[in-house]
């Protein structure tokens, strides 16, 4: 059975994300990424540059694992600015529909006073679920 969204008997469509998201097959879990590069580079102090490292990075751990953006299923996103990420939504969604297309898992998004990475803006926890074969 592929990922399928789901949404109660007449609740509103989520816009952006999943209420819900239900499946069976191989589960992998993404520890937190944050925008630095595969050598811990820090390239940018942006947001939407860190995202796009950050994405990038999940989606790298992801095919090594045999999952593309589609198996994505739930996201739990840290933030340590919350007015950054609402003024620069419009770039958060074209940065997302470039790299993810237009899968949208269940998510949660979460502002913190800090991450581990003094330089990180973000850190994004990913759950993929890889179907089982029919």
């Amino acid at each position: 059975m592929s990922p399928e969204n789901v949404t109660p008997p007449g609740w509103k469509p989520a816009k952006g994300y999943a209420h819900a998201v239900a499946g069976r097959g191989q589960l992998v879990f993404v520890a937190g990424q944050v925008g630095w590069t595969p050598d811990e580079v820090w390239e940018s102090d942006d947001f939407i540059a860190q995202l796009r490292q950050a994405l990038t990075n999940t989606l790298t751990i992801l095919a090594a694992a045999g999952a593309g953006p589609e198996h994505i299923v739930r996201m739990t996103w840290y933030v340590v600015d919350k007015q950054e990420y609402l003024a620069r939504r419009a770039e958060i969604g074209a940065c997302w529909r470039d790299l993810l297309g237009r899968n949208y898992p269940a998510m949660t998004l979460v502002e913190v006073s800090a991450l581990l990475e003094d330089c990180a803006k973000l850190e994004i926890e990913t759950t993929a679920l890889i179907p089982d074969p029919a």
